[in-house]
């Protein structure tokens, strides 16, 4: 979150350079200081007792079929309210696709603002005081506690409350190890995978006792294993300052949508009155796919754009060229995604068309580092076509299924939310991280409405 002019001009000849080398049809020294510690995690988000680990979860008759007819599913930007429908049509809006949907949006986000956390704090040689380090932690707390929200609206406050507490614990653990792992110390790192044993053990219990059975134990447990090895493996190459770590990173984040699975499908089979349809419907998987990537694409750009700052926009540095091309997977993956269901040609129009947009916002990105107001009004400029240019292509792709007009609409959102962002990273402000989460938590909103369209148009 640095203001550098001289890095910023640099990070616009990386990018340019990427989109130039991806246009085919393609597809250093660890910091001695210590990173972020265990307490102040704690002081910003408070550990479950012992007795959690040990004991089953808060029993309640929450899940219950009766009492949860009255509860009403939490209301968040990733997880709007299903409609009311029959369980037999699904459709992306119904209860099941959008469960599915709401948290793998938050369990991804869970990843990479975890993987935020640890960057800043390694960055910030582990001044835990420091603003930035702090900002980092809340905007991954606001995920945490929406996290609980979203049990607590199917299975009461009480259980709310207490996966709070278990989750905020888990982050705890990776802090340990991650602290280990920084300064040679294997005995606090073998602590910090044994507490995240007990952690697994306690959040299987938990979520078979709140499913009454739907959701087993011991899938979950081998669900979070996943978790673990792929977090900490991204996490080590963090602290080394490796290339591999954005790869990493997008592994321990892609693991996410089998969790989001198992829990919503353990959701939906206890309550399947509250969430009609199926998660693995066609439509479902339409909106958790695009949901998946758009989001990915927010916190993906905003990783890449700081790892460019931070390394003086050295464009051989191989850190800043692996978040670029990571940020390009994502890219790909995207244009699959339409070239799966309106032909290659499509896709690869589509994939065009977004790589140009991204070279739109480092124009922006350039312009307000170095107050050159007229390439920030060139780059807008360049985004409003680009607005036009992508409403004019899936209306066209989708028969008129999805109106231009709407998607323009959403697009302008995703350009004021991300510029708002890209403002704050450059002026070194911490509200920085809050608003790159809150261009991230829009996408799920493209995502439906583009998957609406798809599915409309292809059924």
């Amino acid at each position: 979150m640095r203001n550098s002019s001289r890095k910023l001009l640099v990070l616009a000849a990386t990018v340019s350079m990427t989109a130039a080398a991806c246009g085919s049809d393609s597809n250093d020294a660890t910091t001695d200081e210590t990173p972020v510690v265990t307490e102040a995690i704690e002081e910003e988000a408070p550990v479950v007792t012992d007795a959690m680990e040990e004991e089953a979860p808060v029993e309640t008759d929450a899940m219950e079929e009766d009492a949860m007819e009255e509860e009403a599913p939490v209301e968040t930007d990733a997880m709007e309210d299903a409609p009311e429908a029959d369980a037999a049509a699904f459709a992306v809006d119904d209860g099941a696709s959008t469960l599915r949907a709401g948290l793998t949006s938050l369990l991804q986000e869970h990843v990479y603002l975890t993987g935020i956390v640890v960057e800043t704090a390694v960055d910030a040689g582990g001044d835990l005081e420091g603003e930035e380090v702090q900002a980092a932690i809340a905007a991954l707390d606001e995920n945490t506690v929406a996290l609980a929200d979203a049990v607590g609206s199917v299975a009461g406050p009480e259980n709310g409350d207490a996966f709070l507490e278990l989750w905020r614990q888990h982050i705890g653990f990776f802090v340990d190890y991650t602290l280990g792992e920084a300064t040679g110390n294997e005995e606090m790192k073998t602590q910090a995978l044994t507490d995240l044993e007990g952690y697994q053990q306690a959040a299987g219990a938990f979520f078979e006792e709140i499913t009454g059975g739907a959701i087993v134990a011991d899938t979950l447990v081998g669900g979070l294993e996943g978790h673990v090895e792929t977090l900490t493996a991204a996490i080590d190459a963090m602290v080394a300052d490796s290339p591999e770590q954005f790869a990493l990173l997008g592994a321990a984040a892609d693991h996410m949508k089998g969790a989001a699975m198992l829990l919503s499908t353990g959701i939906v089979e206890a309550l399947p009155e509250m969430f009609p349809g199926e998660t693995d419907s066609g439509p479902a998987e339409t909106r958790t796919a695009l949901t998946f990537q758009l989001q990915e694409h927010v916190y993906l750009a905003g990783i890449a754009l700081e790892q460019a700052v931070d390394n003086g926009g050295d464009l051989e540095n191989p850190v800043v060229a692996a978040a670029v091309a990571e940020l390009d997977v994502n890219t790909v993956e995207l244009s699959e995604i339409v070239g799966s269901v309106a032909g290659e040609e499509n896709g690869a129009a589509f994939l065009e068309l977004w790589r140009n947009h991204i070279g739109f916002f480092v124009d922006y990105t350039l312009g307000e580092a170095t107050g050159n107001e007229e390439m920030k009004t060139q780059a807008l400029s360049d985004l409003e076509g680009y607005q036009q240019a992508a409403g004019a292509f899936f209306e066209e792709i989708t028969g008129g299924e999805i109106v231009a007009a709407d998607l323009i609409a959403g697009l302008e959102v995703h350009v004021e939310t991300l510029t708002l962002a890209i403002d704050d990273m450059v002026a070194g402000n911490t509200a920085a991280f809050t608003d790159l989460r809150k261009a991230g938590q829009h996408m799920p909103k493209a995502a439906l409405l583009l998957a609406t369209g798809i599915v409309a148009a292809t059924s």
